[in-house]
């Protein structure tokens, strides 16, 4: 019960890893906000944790969009009393490289996953004591992957953003950490599988798979764990730390 009487709000929680992490924070005692884009994936996740027998509350925002940040934000904090814990993982992929990326997947790759982590922290602080703040970064941020330009530009930002944020807020009690993590099969995922593989997902599978020493790719469920981690009060000397959960890629 590592999150007993705690309340986290999870972005991106309709599927995939924010999925995974509602699930795993309800369990480890926090009530959690399940904020998504979609609002049916959302309340999915939230009677999920129910039927667990947790708490959870479901809420609709597109993070890059400020006025519906602060609303879904506010309807989450009056439901629940208060926000201890954020997990910024909302994200969309991208394709392409610099040479032929177009103009508008760079614009929405950098709202989401760059913009959409500033929103959504500057609307929780409102309603946040203390506690913790975890960014969702990738191996992108900390080296090249081909055709994926805009991807890698926007969660380079993150982990900027996430130290200038470590270093701002330290004052105020709040700690805030990146996850960095390797390819981890989820279905944003899919497209870029498919795409390496020329149209065959299992052989982008394979071409993906043997970048990483460990021999798989991770799971959902491995990464949430991480979250909670930098969630929890075991992680009380860690703020502005990159953490890389990458099945040894960033090794070789």
């Amino acid at each position: 019960m590592r999150l007993a009487g705690k309340v986290a709000l999870i972005t991106g929680a309709g599927s995939g890893i924010g999925r995974a992490a509602a699930l795993r924070f309800a369990a480890e005692g926090a009530a959690v906000a399940v904020l998504d884009v979609a609002a049916d994936a959302a309340a999915a996740t939230a009677a999920q944790v129910g039927e667990r027998g947790g708490r959870a509350v479901a809420v609709t925002a597109d993070v890059s969009v400020a006025a519906q940040v602060t609303a879904a934000v506010a309807e989450a904090a009056a439901a629940l009393g208060r926000i201890d814990v954020l997990y910024n993982n909302a994200g969309v992929g991208s394709s392409g490289s610099v040479a032929d990326a177009t103009e508008d997947d760079w614009h929405r790759a950098v709202a989401v996953n760059a913009t959409g982590t500033f929103l959504v922290s500057r609307a929780v602080l409102a309603h946040m004591d203390g506690g913790s703040i975890v960014n969702q970064g990738s191996v992108a941020a900390l080296v090249g992957v081909p055709a994926f330009a805009a991807y890698c530009a926007a969660k380079g930002a993150v982990v900027a953003l996430t130290r200038s944020m470590a270093v701002d807020l330290a004052p105020r009690g709040v700690r805030v950490n990146v996850i960095c993590p390797g390819t981890v099969y989820t279905p944003l995922m899919e497209p870029m599988l498919r795409a390496r593989g020329d149209g065959d997902l299992a052989a982008g599978l394979a071409r993906t798979v043997v970048k990483y020493p460990i021999g798989r790719l991770g799971t959902p469920e491995e990464i949430a764990a991480v979250a909670l981690f930098l969630a929890s009060d075991e992680a009380s000397f860690l703020t502005g730390s990159v953490v890389t959960p990458d099945g040894g890629m960033t090794a070789v």
